[in-house]
């Protein structure tokens, strides 16, 4: 496949030249997006939205029970639909759990430190969710000291565990009511919080179906990255969802019916941070220069940086509050059209609101 039709397809596979009709349409498309960052997350799904969708129309998802947050994979937060949660942590969890095993045994946390917790946090999840905050606090008067990240990983532990997720997001102000509006999400027991899940018959080959929907073309090293699978259970997805993709070229699939087009491919997004068309694959040059790498991330720090993308290509970088003030992208491809930049930072701008 030439570079033009990969970029073109990956733009329309993940609904960003194709855009879906709702917030939660376009997360069912895409499974799952990267959310560590909160509203990035929250944006990633906006961006992928027809017309102008809003900030409150992804908390309000948040607040139907559509949508949850949770370590779905690579030990890492994303957005994923409610009822697709159980059975991508079918697949996940035990990876994760391997992954963590080290870090765990050193914070101490082993199955009767959970079951500790389970009980310290469960009444509490059950009637309306707690915050973090509240979460350490009730773990402490347990006896556990959520201290030195215990307390964050004992979270994502009950979480792979397919105990608890996030749910609602609440806005208030902080500074004794005089700050600026912050949101923040409360952990809600899965089993009162989500009312169906999907239970596909083969949740493997599912979930690289899935990938291949939201981010083809795509090989299996990448779907092994996105996954946090191993590379031999990545090949053993590929071949179990054998008729399910189609292969566009040696080892690089795409679905089987790719979603219909609205915007061109010269479009401009101003795309957030730790966006999945950047980081959801194991080689990122399609999509950025070699030597923009760095500057976009992961750096040593793990970030990864909003991004301008022009005709399929990363053009520059921004700041998510930055551009709530009106201040122009960073952008450092000479033929970058300034104008296009400033109008998807505009959108971005709507999207937040105050």
């Amino acid at each position: 496949m030439d570079p033009r039709g990969l970029l073109a397809a990956r733009l329309s596979s993940h609904r960003l030249t194709a855009p879906a009709a709702t917030i939660v349409d376009a997360a069912r498309h895409m499974l799952t997006v990267q959310s560590q960052d909160l509203l990035a997350g929250r944006w990633a799904l906006g961006v992928r939205t027809r017309n102008s969708p809003t900030l409150d129309a992804v908390d309000a998802a948040f607040a139907r029970g559509e949508l949850v947050r949770a370590w779905t994979q690579r030990g890492t937060l994303h957005i994923s639909p409610s009822r697709d949660l159980a059975w991508v942590l079918s697949v996940t969890a035990d990876r994760q759990r391997q992954q963590a095993a080290g870090r765990h045994r050193a914070l101490g946390i082993d199955a009767g430190m959970l079951d500790a917790a389970w009980k310290a946090i469960g009444p509490s999840v059950r009637d309306g969710g707690c915050t973090r905050a509240e979460i350490f606090a009730l773990l402490q008067s347990a006896g556990i000291d959520p201290a030195g990240q215990r307390g964050i990983h004992l979270l994502f532990a009950l979480t792979v565990a397919g105990l608890i997720c996030q749910g609602p997001i609440e806005a208030g102000r902080s500074s004794g009511g005089r700050g600026p509006i912050v949101r923040e999400q409360r952990f809600v027991a899965v089993d009162g919080w989500i009312a169906a899940s999907a239970r596909p018959d083969d949740p493997l080959a599912e979930l690289f179906v899935r990938y291949i929907d939201g981010h083809g073309p795509a090989g299996v090293r990448d779907f092994a990255w996105w996954s946090g699978l191993t590379l031999g259970a990545a090949r053993d997805a590929v071949g179990r969802a054998a008729g399910r993709v189609r292969e566009v070229d040696e080892g690089l699939f795409a679905a089987l019916r790719a979603p219909r087009r609205s915007l061109d491919e010269s479009t401009s997004f101003a795309l957030p941070a730790f966006d999945e068309y950047y980081i959801s694959y194991a080689d990122r040059t399609p999509v950025c220069d070699a030597d923009r790498l760095d500057t976009v991330g992961p750096g040593k720090n793990g970030m990864v940086r909003p991004t301008l993308v022009e005709r399929g290509r990363v053009v520059g970088v921004w700041s998510h509050a930055d551009a709530t003030r009106g201040a122009p992208a960073e952008l450092f491809a000479p033929d970058a059209d300034a104008a296009a930049a400033a109008s998807a930072l505009a959108r971005f701008a709507r999207f937040v609101g105050d």
